[in-house]
């Protein structure tokens, strides 16, 4: 592998989530010189869980070394979440396939990691520099890179910039457009938060309470029973047909507008509400989902949930693992010639994960129908074993939707250790990673 010049092999990645110390991983050890630079002071912490599925997604990890180590942190294989009514009786139940993978991880478990093993030592590769507290303000294409300012830091020209940085994406915004013209809302907010030790019994057992066009249920993750304070978390769907007013980054302006779309609901919402009011690492989103036409623009490319999102239901841990990985290998097999690589990256990503999107089209109607007749059958097609195995094999389904690329191990011309042709496995929900 021929090495180009070092200002054309220095990349510019924004997030520092899932998909940019993945990416980040990977492309140091092809010899790249990546930077993440993360607007929060230090790595996001939050207690949401989020699975992994398939042999794709398990191949991709094994490769990176973290396989044994994210089953280390694993919070078990899922639990049954009973549907209820305002009295506490059971409806339905949710059997825990619909919600965990092969292997479930706490997030901030997951990010960790992955942000561990991109900093450990490489056999002539750079190690990742990692600039958190800061973002990017500008993007401008040069002849010999994009020069790039920052909140916080000096200017700095990189050979290449990746938005890795979700579904409301600072590089997308900067690089192709306002968030308006690739961010559709599907018609539901999803909101989550852990529980104060004021709770009490409230997450005694997994239960989910539904009324039209409202979820609130509550559970415990296992993993975290001897966390100080732990008691359990929340986890809200409602539907709004239209966007919320509400300020992104203002934490009591989420807060309130979660508040009034539960005002007057039954069982012990108001009591689960009011846990809200002290939570500190709430996530709060619309369901949205990201349509972007072209992944790059010039030497600018997008990764993970800026690219493809759709917030809840998409299995959008597992696509970024998978993207990341393809991204960082077309990129090595082009030598850094980043229009052959962005270019064969799309064509190889894209049909996979526009069928992943379609989980989070029908994910806040699932959860949390508009009429109590949809209610009502959701109910009946839980509690009717043929029509449960059907949902299930149609998640099934998107698990052919790809075959794993091989890639010559890093810094080597020599094919992967472990050559395959896995697929990634999916389910009704997808993913569920509704961590912040």
């Amino acid at each position: 592998m021929t090495h180009q010049p070092t200002t054309r092999r220095t990349v510019l990645i924004s997030g520092a989530s899932v998909a940019g110390p993945a990416l980040a991983y990977w492309l140091s050890r092809y010899g790249f010189r990546p930077t993440v630079i993360e607007v929060a002071p230090t790595l996001r912490g939050g207690g949401f869980a989020v699975d992994f599925r398939g042999a794709a997604q398990l191949t991709v990890l094994e490769r990176m070394g973290v396989l044994n180590d994210i089953k280390t942190h694993n919070t078990g294989t899922g639990t049954a979440l009973s549907f209820i009514n305002s009295e506490g009786g059971q409806l339905a139940s949710l059997p825990p396939e619909f919600a965990a993978g092969e292997v479930e991880i706490l997030r901030s478990d997951l990010s960790r990691i992955l942000y561990e093993h991109s900093l450990a030592p490489t056999d002539g590769g750079h190690a990742p520099e990692y600039l958190f507290n800061d973002s990017i303000a500008s993007l401008t294409p040069t002849p010999e890179g994009v020069h790039v300012t920052f909140e916080r830091s000096a200017p700095r020209t990189f050979g290449l910039v990746v938005g890795a940085d979700g579904l409301h994406s600072t590089v997308r915004r900067l690089a192709f457009g306002p968030e308006s013209d690739f961010v559709s809302h599907l018609g539901y907010y999803v909101a989550a938060w852990d529980l104060p030790e004021t709770a009490g019994d409230l997450a005694a057992r997994p239960v989910g309470y539904t009324e039209p066009g409202r979820l609130a249920t509550v559970g415990r993750t296992p993993r975290r029973a001897d966390d100080a304070g732990y008691t359990g978390e929340a986890f809200c769907v409602f539907a709004s047909e239209h966007e919320l007013p509400y300020e992104r980054r203002d934490l009591q302006s989420q807060k309130q507008a979660i508040a009034q779309a539960y005002e007057g609901a039954g069982w012990r919402t108001p009591e689960l509400i009011e846990t809200l009011w002290s939570a500190d690492n709430l996530y709060f989103d619309s369901i949205s989902r990201a349509d972007v036409p072209n992944w790059s623009t010039g030497r600018t490319v997008l990764l993970g949930d800026a690219a493809y999102g759709a917030t809840v239901g998409g299995m959008g841990t597992g696509s970024a693992i998978i993207g990341a990985y393809i991204l960082a290998g077309e990129l090595a097999l082009a030598d850094g010639d980043h229009h052959t690589a962005f270019a064969r990256y799309e064509q190889k990503l894209r049909p996979y994960v526009t069928q992943c999107q379609q989980g989070g089209r029908g994910t806040g109607a699932f959860l949390a129908p508009t009429t109590q007749e949809a209610i009502d059958a959701r109910n009946a097609a839980l509690n009717n074993p043929a029509t449960l195995t059907t949902m299930l094999a149609q998640g099934q389904d998107l698990s052919t939707a790809i075959t794993l690329p091989n890639y010559p191990s890093p810094l080597t011309n020599q094919p992967p250790p472990h050559p395959s042709s896995g697929t990634a496995v999916g389910s009704v929900f997808g993913q569920r990673g509704c961590g912040p």
